[in-house]
């Protein structure tokens, strides 16, 4: 009989530290998803914040009188005056530049967005404007030594029937107060692929 008693008695022990344990894990079960949140924000937060290449976005703000020239063959061709306004769209995020002016012989309105796209670890564009019904896309970077930002995509030719011709940006900053934007065909060569230039002048 007292074999039986100490079987029993130590069943009923095995039983109550197995009901403790299961107890204690489900106490603690809460916490698991909180801290996995918690550290999956951590791994994300780098792509989610600004950061030094937002900075350089700083460099387009501003008003800015616009000049743009077509280039045929490595010859410029005479400039067509507009303006340039460069604001926050979100602020140290996306900027949008507007442009209005003479472009073709015909008054010309763009819209683009600029930002940086931490996970892509691109620059990235969107523009539209009022001489098409298209919207283009654009992304690049920096050069090494911060001089200028070379982005690529892709355009409709529409003279020729040409889809998605590669284009090739190139925004250089000589100075605090002017700006340059090439557009380069890439299609045509090695050589000579500037087609459109913008020069902007920040005003006073």
């Amino acid at each position: 009989m007292a074999n039986v008693r100490r079987v029993g008695i130590l069943a009923v022990a095995i039983a109550g530290l197995a009901t403790a344990s299961v107890l204690a894990q489900n106490a603690e079960a809460p916490k698991e998803p909180a801290d996995a949140m918690a550290a999956a924000f951590e791994r994300v937060k780098k792509f989610i914040e600004p950061g030094a290449q937002h900075k350089q976005l700083d460099r387009f703000l501003g008003d800015w009188e616009m000049e743009t020239r077509f280039v045929m063959g490595g010859q410029s061709g005479p400039g067509e005056k507009g303006e340039l306004k460069c604001t926050w769209l979100i602020d140290g995020r996306w900027i949008k530049l507007e442009t209005s002016g003479k472009f073709m012989g015909r008054d010309y309105q763009g819209f683009m967005i600029l930002g940086y796209d931490n996970f892509k670890m691109s620059y990235v564009t969107t523009s539209v404007s009022n001489m098409d019904t298209a919207m283009t896309h654009s992304e690049g970077d920096m050069d090494p030594g911060g001089d200028a930002l070379l982005t690529y995509g892709t355009l409709d030719e529409y003279m020729t029937g040409e889809h998605d011709k590669m284009v090739k940006y190139v925004w250089r900053f000589p100075s605090s107060d002017k700006v340059v934007l090439e557009v380069h065909d890439l299609p045509i060569g090695e050589k000579n692929t500037k087609v459109v230039e913008f020069t902007f002048t920040k005003k006073p």
